[in-house]
């Protein structure tokens, strides 16, 4: 070994602390984490919020808020995903810095887990729709951006009617169906088809709408997706086309305008995400969702979820944990 090299690896590091380095930037980055008093939280006590956020009632002040959406009334198959938003506040350890997009979201925004959306009734669907919507138009209405964690993928279809209200927002959609089915046992409020609807509003704009890692036995039940315009990227066109052509079809579709991420966890293989209510074999690995999401850095995301996260068939907290972690990419774009 190099004695020189030795000698002075021991002078610069023999009595360094961890929340020190010649980095200024990961300087800053420790200063986050450890505190004034060099020590960071640690993960495994305190009150678990969602991506460790610190916990607030109230918007004031607030720049992102993470909500809690616990609702399952809409699941076609096997339901749990009411337990999602408490499953993600369990994972520890996700965030503070994405070294990929070098992106601190707590550096320059104020962002708070703020509790879950409360509902009137924990039987009736329709009302539970009128309630998310409600919430959630009234943290726009105080300027603050949301991320949702779900509950099923029915929920998106109320936060899209109240963020989009004044103007259609563009999609970026991982999942493993398109959700633009129809009716279906005498409601339109399932995790089957929330887009659909949410273009019949006019508060999604189809021509902006992305859908990413479709595939599976439903393919039949998604003509509304083509025949509005929506740009379908089935699991196998991943493959076929590269993950670079599926960031740059993707941004391409968007444009610059107002654009919502949405994350159903069984977009991804059940070898990652098993807990889940529909799940589909042969789908994206984790690793390429974080790739496809790091991709879209720069685009107008003014709000995402990561839904149908049931932990009851999550042995591991496997699941739960890729989808926190997905939680945190979306946070890293919107800020």
């Amino acid at each position: 070994m190099d004695k020189n090299k030795l000698k002075r690896l021991r002078a610069a590091y023999g009595e360094g602390k961890a929340d020190e380095s010649s980095n200024e930037r990961f300087n800053q980055v420790a200063k986050a984490a450890f505190g004034e008093l060099g020590n960071r939280a640690q993960p495994y006590a305190g009150v678990p919020t969602l991506l460790d956020a610190p916990y607030q009632v109230s918007l004031d002040d607030l720049d992102i808020a993470l909500i809690g959406v616990p609702t399952d009334l809409g699941v076609t198959n096997r339901p749990g995903a009411r337990f999602g938003p408490r499953a993600l506040r369990a994972i520890e350890r996700i965030g503070l810095y994405n070294h990929a997009l070098d992106v601190l979201p707590s550096e320059h925004h104020r962002i708070a887990d703020i509790g879950d959306v409360s509902f009137r009734s924990r039987y009736h669907l329709e009302m539970v729709m009128d309630d998310i919507e409600a919430y959630f138009g009234q943290v726009r209405e105080a300027d603050v951006r949301t991320l949702a964690a779900g509950g099923d993928h029915s929920i998106t279809y109320p936060i899209l009617r109240a963020l989009g209200s004044d103007a259609p927002v563009g999609l970026i959609h991982i999942d493993a169906h398109c959700d633009t089915m129809g009716e279906m046992d005498c409601t339109k409020f399932h995790h089957g088809g929330p887009f659909r609807y949410a273009v019949l509003d006019g508060v999604l704009d189809p021509d902006r709408c992305v859908q990413i890692g479709i595939r599976g036995p439903s393919e039949y039940l998604w003509e509304f997706s083509y025949d509005a315009g929506m740009t379908v990227i089935h699991a196998e066109d991943v493959d076929r086309m590269g993950i670079e052509a599926v960031i740059a079809k993707a941004r391409e579709v968007v444009g610059n305008g107002a654009t919502y991420v949405s994350l159903d966890v069984d977009g991804i293989d059940p070898a990652f995400t098993p807990g889940t209510g529909t799940p589909e074999v042969g789908g994206l690995t984790p690793r390429e969702v974080q790739a496809i999401l790091r991709g879209c850095q720069g685009v107008n995301v003014i709000g995402g979820d990561v839904v149908e996260v049931a932990p009851e068939y999550d042995p591991g907290s496997v699941t739960a944990q890729v989808g926190a972690q997905m939680l945190f990419e979306i946070l890293c774009l919107m800020v």
